[in-house]
């Protein structure tokens, strides 16, 4: 009897988008290992990290590799002595992280995210542009109710990662906040930051993208590299574009701090210590999230109601929807339906 299949989709080799370095397959349905889950795939986000993977900006870590690393669906199977919360049945979600040793002095102290062994899915692992994907139980998510799949999928790395970059900006209780680039992530983030009384300020080429902001309660929205109306008590940077560095250390007030969002950016031109630095701003990178992380934020998102702005593509839709990211056609987030 011949194993059951499934439509996947998977990287050729690293390549511009444009030229379609992903290759659509019928494989086999995977098997969970010992501790692993089986889901059933519903839906999938599209984030800007799965471009880098198939364009080649993040090293090769598996090749010929199933991107997609927001992963909404329903427990299957398990493998061999997994213990679970989950059970079969079960609506889970799958994000980025997937892996850490539990062992080294980083997991220890509760950094998990910098862990040297962390292994993150649709980079080390199949992801889930497919029909099934498998994850470690340790590292599956109980989701919030009260949204739909397609809804979901944007939370499980553009709200987690948009939530430690909040974290790590420091907004003080009613400050200011500016966001610049305004897509999958920023715009929920914009609201998380909203919700705990933070007035926020849009930095973005997008015209779309500056209505979307407005619309969503943010107090002004501008181009990329314009100036905010107001000093700002902290910034996050999303679009992975370096050359934003500078004027949004410049839109700092004394003592602000600059998050940067991304696992890529281009290079940062020269600061100059006077107008970027001094008066002790500062800048700060994220790296990735712990589980921990992912728990407070859709807890959060339990509690507080997150609009998701999203554009709908079926499976076989995964390279267009990836060139549309790429071209900035997207206000808000992509989201494959399986």
């Amino acid at each position: 009897m011949s194993a059951p299949t499934m439509r996947a989709w998977r990287v050729r080799e690293p390549a511009p988008i444009g030229t379609h370095p992903l290759d659509r397959v019928t494989t086999d349905v995977p098997q969970p290992a010992p501790g692993e889950v089986l889901v059933a795939v519903r839906t999938c986000g599209v984030c800007r990290t799965d471009l880098h993977v198939a364009e080649g900006d993040l090293p090769v870590h598996r090749p010929h590799v199933t991107p997609g690393h927001e992963v909404v669906g329903e427990v299957v199977a398990l493998g061999p002595d997994t213990h679970a919360e989950c059970a079969v049945g079960d609506r889970v979600g799958i994000a980025w992280l997937r892996h850490t040793c539990g062992q080294c002095r980083y997991c220890l102290r509760g950094d998990e995210n910098l862990c040297p062994q962390s292994r993150y899915t649709g980079w080390d692992a199949d992801g889930g542009y497919a029909e099934f994907a498998t994850a470690p139980a340790e590292y599956v998510h109980r989701l919030p109710p009260g949204y739909s799949d397609t809804d979901l999928a944007p939370l499980l790395c553009a709200g987690i990662i948009g939530y430690r970059s909040l974290l790590r900006a420091e907004v003080p209780q009613g400050g200011t906040l500016g966001i610049y680039g305004f897509g999958g992530s920023a715009h929920i983030t914009a609201q998380v930051a909203m919700a705990q009384g933070a007035e926020v300020h849009v930095m973005t080429r997008d015209e779309q993208a500056r209505e979307l902001a407005l619309a969503l309660g943010a107090a002004s929205a501008q181009g990329a590299a314009d100036r905010p109306p107001v000093p700002l008590d902290a910034a996050i940077l999303f679009a992975p574009v370096g050359d934003l560095v500078p004027p949004a250390l410049e839109a700092l007030d004394r003592g602000g701090t600059l998050a940067v969002a991304g696992i890529h950016l281009s290079d940062v031109p020269v600061l100059n210590y006077q107008r970027h630095l001094f008066q002790e701003r500062q800048i700060r990178s994220v790296t990735s999230n712990t589980r921990a992380d992912a728990r407070e934020f859709l807890a959060f998102a339990g509690r507080h109601r997150i609009e998701i702005s999203s554009r709908p593509y079926p499976l076989d839709g995964a390279d267009e929807a990836l060139n549309d990211l790429s071209c900035g056609r997207i206000a808000g987030a992509a989201v494959l339906q399986v």
